[in-house]
C-alpha cells in the first residue's frame, strides 16, 4: 500500500515543498522515516503512534517506511508530523487527502495539533505551486489566511481532520485576514518629550528620508525617549511590507495567534550584551537576528559604546547591502534587513564631557578610549549625528504643549509621497536608498549649493560614503520644504549633522 501527502519544510526564510511518501508492506513490523530527517523528525514516530491511539486507530503492524522527498534536502523540526500521520491514514484507506492540498503541523501525544513556525512563507509558496487548500494548526490559521486565493483550515486535532476528510464533521474555513483587520498598536507620542526641539527636528529629517541617526548627549537628556517614539512618525506599513516583515517574525516564532500580521514598523532594542549571532542571526539552522527582525522598521542600539566592538562591526555590511548572509554547513541563508539604525550613547564613561554645567571626571584618555569603541567606518554609516543637549528647567516646567507624533508624521508622509513619485519604477524606496549611480539624477543642485558642498568636502576631508550620505540628507531637507532642487541652505543643514565626529572623536 502506497500513499503520499503534500507538505512544506523551512530553511531560513525560504519554504520548500516536501512530499511525504509512505509504503506499507508485509514483513517485520517497523516504522522508519528516511529522507535526511533530523532528530525532531525521527521523534515524531512516537508522537504519531500515540496520536493514532488517541483517535481510536491501531498503528499498522506492517513494515512502514516513510520517505520525505526530496531525499537530498535536510528536514528539520516537527512541521511534518501531521502530514506523516495523514499519509498513514491514507495508506490504510481511511482518508483521501486531495492532491491540491497540503498539510503542516506538530502532533501531540493526545492528538492535538500544535503551532509551528514559518506557516506564512509556506502558504505563500503553496499558492505559487497551485495548492488550493492548506491544513494548518488552529493557532496558525489566521497567519495562513493572510494569503489570498487559498483555502485555509485551522486543525485543532488529528481526530478533527480525520472527521473532516471522512465527511462526518467538516471544518470551517478560516476567513481571509486582510488589511482592514490589521490593528494598529499604541506607541509613545512625541508630545511626551519636553524641549529638545533641535533633536526632534533631526529625527523628523531621519524619518522623512529613512536615514540612520546617532544621538549623543549626557544621561537624562531624553535620547532613549526620543528614539522610542520614532515608530509613531514613520509612514504606515503597506500590506506588502507587512507580509514581508511578518514572514521573518513567523520564522522566528514571534507572532500572536490572534493578530498574526505585523501592523506597525518593528522597533527592536537589544541589550548591549547581545551576541553576534543574536544581532545578525545564526545557529546550526540559521534563525533571524535582531537586525532582520527590525526589517522595514527601526533597530535601536542604546548605549552604543557598551556593545562589544566585534558585534557592532557585523552591522557594517548589512547596513550597505540591506540583507545579511549566514553560511552554515547545511546551506546559506539570506535574511532581508532594510532598516533605519538609531543609536544613542554618552560622550564619555561619566556622560558629562562637554556638559555646560557639570564637569567631566573621566579624563581625556578615558573619554577617547570610550568613544573609540565605535569605529570610524561604523560612525561613517550614520547619516545624522544629533546632539541631545541637557533639558532646561523652563522646558520641563513651562507647561507649553509639545507637537504630537501625528502632526510630525503628516510632514514625514508628505515628504515620503514626493519620494514615492520621484522613484516610481525603480527599486529605490526613500532618499537613504538612492544608489550612487542615481545621485546626480535625483539630487540636482544649484551652483551655490555645489560650491558649498565642494568647500565642505575639501575642508573636512570627507570620504566618498560621507559625501553620498550628506547629499542624501540634503535631498530630504529639500523634500521637507517641497523643493525639487537642492540649494545652499539644504547643504548647510546636512553638514551640521556631520559635525559631532569632529567635536568628540578627533581630539
Amino acid at each position: 500500500m502506497f500513499a503520499s501527502v503534500n507538505s512544506f519544510g523551512l530553511f531560513g526564510l525560504n519554504a520548500f515543498p516536501v512530499t511525504v511518501e509512505i509504503a506499507l508492506s508485509k514483513g517485520i513490523p517497523r516504522f522508519e522515516i528516511v529522507g535526511l530527517a533530523d532528530t525532531a523528525v525521527q521523534e515524531s514516530r512516537e508522537r504519531i503512534k500515540s496520536a493514532l491511539y488517541a483517535c481510536g486507530i491501531v498503528f499498522p503492524t506492517n513494515n512502514c517506511v516513510v520517505n520525505l522527498a526530496p531525499a537530498d534536502r535536510r528536514k528539520n523540526g516537527s512541521t511534518h508530523d501531521l502530514a506523516i500521520l495523514m499519509s498513514i491514514l491514507s495508506a490504510l484507506g481511511r482518508v483521501s487527502v486531495p492532491e491540491d492540498a497540503a498539510v503542516v503541523g506538530e502532533v501531540s501525544l493526545n492528538g492535538d495539533i500544535r503551532r509551528v513556525n514559518g506557516v506564512l512563507p509556506m502558504t505563500l509558496l503553496a499558492k505559487q505551486r497551485g495548492i488550493r487548500t492548506m491544513y494548518v494548526p488552529q493557532e496558525n490559521a489566521r497567519e495562513a489566511a493572510a494569503v489570498e486565493g487559498i483555502t485555509v483550515y485551522g486543525v485543532p486535532s488529528a481526530g478533527a481532520l480525520l472527521s473532516h476528510l471522512e465527511g462526518d464533521a467538516p471544518l470551517t474555513p478560516e476567513p481571509h485576514y486582510g488589511l482592514s483587520q490589521m490593528e494598529q498598536a499604541v506607541v509613545p507620542d512625541f508630545s511626551d518629550v519636553h524641549g529638545q526641539a533641535a533633536a526632534k527636528y533631526a529625527l523628523e529629517l531621519a524619518a522623512a528620508g529613512g536615514h540612520n541617526a546617532l544621538l549623543i548627549g549626557p544621561p537624562g537628556s531624553g535620547k532613549s525617549m526620543l528614539a522610542k517614539r520614532m515608530p509613531g512618525i514613520l509612514p504606515e506599513l503597506t500590506f506588502a511590507e507587512s507580509i514581508e516583515t511578518t514572514k521573518i517574525h513567523s520564522v522566528a516564532g514571534l507572532l500572536d495567534a490572534e493578530h498574526p500580521l505585523v501592523t506597525i514598523r518593528p522597533f527592536r532594542s537589544p541589550h548591549h550584551t547581545i551576541s553576534t549571532a543574536g544581532l545578525a542571526g545564526g545557529g546550526s539552522v540559521p534563525h533571524p537576528g535582531e537586525i532582520s527582525l527590525a526589517h522595514n522598521g527601526l533597530l535601536f542600539l542604546d548605549e552604543l559604546a557598551e556593545f562589544d566592538r566585534r558585534t557592532l562591526e557585523i552591522l557594517r555590511q548589512p547596513l550597505e547591502d540591506r540583507e545579511v548572509t549566514i553560511s552554515r554547513a547545511a546551506g546559506t541563508v539570506r535574511y532581508p534587513c532594510s532598516i533605519m539604525l538609531i543609536a544613542a550613547m554618552n560622550p564619555c564613561p561619566c556622560g558629562y564631557l562637554g556638559h555646560p554645567t557639570r564637569p567631566c571626571t573621566c579624563g581625556q584618555r578615558s573619554a577617547s578610549a570610550y568613544l573609540n569603541r565605535v569605529s570610524g567606518p561604523l560612525l561613517d554609516r550614520f547619516d545624522l549625528h544629533i546632539e541631545a543637549a541637557p533639558v532646561s528647567f523652563d522646558d520641563l516646567s513651562g507647561g507649553k504643549p509639545e507637537e504630537s507624533s501625528a502632526e510630525i508624521r503628516k510632514r514625514v508622509v508628505a515628504a515620503r509621497n514626493l519620494q514615492n513619485e520621484r522613484y516610481a519604477g525603480t527599486k529605490i524606496t526613500c532618499n537613504a536608498r538612492i544608489t550612487p549611480d542615481k545621485l546626480s539624477t535625483f539630487c540636482p543642485m544649484t551652483d551655490r549649493a555645489k560650491a558649498r558642498l565642494k568647500a565642505v568636502f575639501e575642508k573636512l576631508g570627507l570620504s566618498a560614503r560621507a559625501y553620498d550620505r550628506l547629499l542624501k540628507v540634503a535631498r530630504t531637507s529639500a523634500d521637507l520644504q517641497s523643493k525639487e532642487v537642492i540649494d545652499e541652505s539644504h547643504i548647510a543643514e546636512a553638514v551640521q549633522y556631520r559635525s559631532l565626529d569632529r567635536k568628540y572623536w578627533q581630539k
